[in-house]
């Protein structure tokens, strides 16, 4: 069943596992007073003229390219080229319905009834032709669900006016509790069995479709619905237990000790204003879970007294971890009543590329035994920092030196290095110009800028941007949010409004009856069925007649407002950040796939970061910010020594930081394993030992509990390798197909055209492992399974180190 309350909400019936991932426990923020929004009088309707998007011909290319600089850079461009605001509101992300807060429970109401009707549609099949239509609406049916709970989901946490939160917030429970009664029909898993296990149903149905019965399968299996009753209902109690216990495990998460007490002599070496602002009576009062005891560790010279803040940030307190340690019992219990072996099963049987704890084993494995070396080397250097310091050779490191003394030598490289300032050449409307020219040469689309009409977005600083390819003309809609704003959300996203679907005859042919079916409601009135298929929104159509909805993603990040007539300016860490949103961007961009299911980033989880982190390597690619990192007074192209230098810095230590990512996956996995099945698991003893047997740095003391501080455990639960794996992936795929940046190979079209056609075009609607096989020109990774996987560990290891 679907968890409803925390992260730790897996893939779902009729929802992509992007849907309710941001499932959490609603901000504080959503509660707050927020900027009206200006809706539109209830009157007749008027026939929606927004048009299909216009033809950008490559002869305006040039001045896009230009144009896509000022609009971000320049308030007063953006200004006169978004124009006229009094004009008609065409509804938010122009969908008809949302002209109004009021208008997303019209969207709701009108979504249920179509999807009601799916359903009936799916349970009377009985001819052939039927069943084999089975799959394609299984996948409407989910596309329905989507386009409410994904819209609703972003507008409550993003748009500006309080109202619209509400409804929004209304329509999405609509839709939750509408689920969780579909999660309980057997019929529909039962058809959907019955149109598979026929052969003369399933040998018609193209690769795609049967990747997508396939995902409807499992799906299907994950909320048990295949189990007889009694064991559903323990099922749905489980579920609800441990979503409760989730978020409790995540809003009380409390350290043993609140605060650590420190005589006022012994915090020499951390900032003395800030010291006296945490002084009581001559005493130091450091708040054991604050930045400022982060900065203490890093700072402060004194032995004792970063060994009294290290064991305080170190330990979480006993009802935290017997709260963690009851989640794990409880997924453990959940686990076995699906008949799987342990949790860890449960899940990674999923759609992941690993499929099997003992594959994720493998990995890790052959990942840490490739990073010890150098993580040896760094520690070597910390304790020769420490001897130095102390005037002693005989000191050995401890666990509560190494923040202090990986400090001290960054400052070192710092003061050998002039004074930097990159962010002169990264204001964001050149970054944003830098992006389009980059998927330009790449994969021949860009970015073009777009007026927006009236209502379509939720604040004036909204830019958006048509993405246009130069084969296939309008494909996709981006609405840019980059702007900090009170109570915005300081996390940067990337949020897929509408996925890449089909659009049958059979759905155009529907919407004449839309009103009809929907009395209560107020229905636009659209100048053609293909928008009343797409409630307005934009759409697509090839040479062949095939008709598909276009992605609509927004991306949000919180970068400074432009001041003083200067455009805003983004840190390299900034920089980094957008290209990584922007890599998931261009994934739902090119997976254009028939079937929403499988569209853009609803791929194997633990390959879903792949294209976000591998545009980080692009991000510090010399040839690449040539391309765009110019001085946004003085046009002086960007010296690249003085990004070299950031790197190097930044990545001083990164073989101890991998190595303790490593540990804290293995973590993970232990946690959900067998273990948790016995009725009993010490997180602690484990943690631990894991530490001992892998860990290059001094393991943490006796008496710490750390465990009870990875809120990860509940949103990534036996999922939280993904990020390292596809890291190394990342790497692999740079150093490949990318050559590692070496000859301008960062910005040639076939190297781009080779991992679009073999990976990026294809969403999840082909095996991941043949993807990545295809795009790496490596047969050894063909089938996946435990060899792969250690394979892929063995080439992990230092940026930019090559590997057999």
């Amino acid at each position: 069943m679907i968890q409803p309350l925390v992260r730790a909400s897996k893939p779902r019936l009729w929802v992509c596992s992007n849907c309710l991932l941001r499932r959490t426990t609603p901000s504080p923020l959503l509660r707050q007073q927020r900027r009206r929004f200006t809706g539109f009088t209830a009157q007749a309707p008027k026939p929606l003229t927004s048009s299909i998007p216009v033809t950008h011909d490559n002869g305006g290319a040039k001045h896009d390219d230009s144009l896509l600089r000022s609009i971000f850079d320049s308030p007063e461009t953006w200004k006169q080229f978004s124009g006229d605001k009094h004009g008609r509101n065409v509804g938010l992300f122009r969908n008809a319905y949302l002209t109004s807060p009021h208008g997303f429970l019209d969207f709701a109401q009108v979504s249920l009834g179509k999807a009601r009707a799916l359903v009936d549609k799916v349970l009377n099949a009985q001819t052939l032709d039927e069943y084999r239509a089975i799959v394609r609406h299984l996948d409407r049916l989910s596309d329905i669900l989507c386009r409410v709970l994904d819209m609703a989901d972003f507008v409550r946490v993003t748009h500006p006016d309080q109202a619209t939160q509400r409804t929004a917030s209304v329509a999405w429970d609509m839709m939750y509790e509408y689920m969780n009664q579909l999660n309980t029909m057997t019929g529909l898993y039962d058809q959907l069995v019955k149109a598979m296990d026929n052969p003369e149903v399933s040998s018609t149905w193209s690769e795609e479709e049967r990747m997508v019965a396939e995902v409807l399968k499992l799906d299907f299996a994950k909320s048990a619905v295949h189990l007889p009753k009694d064991a559903r209902d323990k099922f749905v109690h489980l579920s609800s237990a441990i979503s409760q216990t989730g978020t409790n495990f995540i809003q009380h998460m409390e350290p043993k000790v609140p605060y650590s007490t420190i005589e006022k002599s012994r915090m020499m070496g951390m900032d003395p204003v800030e010291v006296k602002r945490m002084t009581s009576m001559g005493k130091v009062y450091v708040q054991t879970l604050s930045p400022q005891a982060s900065i203490a560790l890093r700072t402060v010279r004194d032995d004792q007294a970063r060994y009294q803040l290290f064991m305080a940030s170190r330990t979480a307190s006993r009802r935290t971890i017997h709260t963690l340690e009851e989640l794990m019992l409880l997924r453990g219990e959940s686990a076995k009543l699906s008949g799987f072996e342990s949790y860890g099963h449960l899940v990674l049987h999923d759609r992941m590329m690993a499929s099997t704890p003992e594959s994720v084993r493998q990995f890790l494995q052959a990942l840490a035994e490739n990073t010890r070396p150098q993580a040896q080397q760094e520690v070597a250097d910390l304790t020769a920092a420490k001897r130095a310091f102390k005037g002693q050779d005989n000191v050995t490191l401890e666990a509560w030196d190494k923040d202090f003394y990986a400090e001290s030598i960054r400052q070192a490289i710092k003061s050998r290095q002039k004074r930097e300032d990159l962010s002169s050449y990264f204001s964001l409307g050149t970054v944003m110009q830098g992006l389009s020219r980059i998927f330009n040469r790449l994969y021949g689309i860009r970015f073009v800028p777009r007026e927006p009409m009236p209502g379509e977005t939720w604040h004036p600083d909204v830019r958006r941007l048509d993405v246009v390819s130069d084969v296939e003309g309008h494909v996709a809609v981006l609405y840019c949010d980059l702007f900090y704003r009170p109570l915005k959300s300081p996390n940067p996203a990337h949020f897929t409004l509408r996925c890449s679907r089909e659009l049958s005859p059979q759905e155009l042919a529907e919407t004449e009856h839309t009103q009809a079916e929907n009395p209560d409601v107020l229905i636009p009135t659209f100048e053609s069925p293909e928008f009343a298929a797409n409630d307005g929104m934009a759409y697509s159509r090839s040479e062949d007649g095939t008709i598909k909805q276009l992605p609509t993603i927004a991306l949000v990040c919180d970068f400074p407002q432009q001041a003083h007539n200067r455009p805003a300016l983004l840190s390299f860490f900034q920089l980094e950040t957008l290209f990584h949103e922007m890599g998931h961007a261009i994934h739902s961009i090119l997976a254009r796939t028939s079937f929403q299911n499988v569209s853009g980033t609803r791929c194997a989880t633990d390959l879903a970061e792949l294209p976000s982190t591998l545009m980080e390597y692009f991000a510090a690619d010399p040839s690449v910010l040539a391309l765009f990192a110019r001085h946004y007074e003085t046009d002086n192209p960007l010296p690249y020594e003085w990004v070299d230098n950031k790197i190097r810095e930044a990545r001083r230590f990164e073989a101890l930081d991998t190595e303790n990512q490593i540990i804290l996956a293995m973590l993970d996995q232990e946690l959900h394993s067998s273990k948790a099945m016995q009725g009993h698991i010490d997180s602690t003893e484990i943690f631990h030992n894991l530490q001992k047997q892998f860990s290059t740095a001094p393991p943490d003391p006796q008496g710490t509990a750390w465990q009870g501080f990875f809120g990860h455990l509940v949103g990534y639960g036996s999922t939280y390798y993904s990020y390292l794996f596809d890291r190394v992936l990342a790497q692999r795929v740079w150093n490949v197909v990318f050559k590692a940046g070496e000859g301008g190979a960062a910005l040639q079209r076939e190297n781009g055209e080779r991992l679009k056609e073999n990976l990026l075009k294809w969403g999840g609607s082909r095996d991941p492992w043949h993807c990545l096989a295809g795009a790496l020109k490596d047969e050894r990774l063909e089938g996946g399974g435990e060899k792969a996987m250690k394979l892929v560990g063995s080439w992990g290891g230092q940026r930019g180190a090559k590997s057999n």
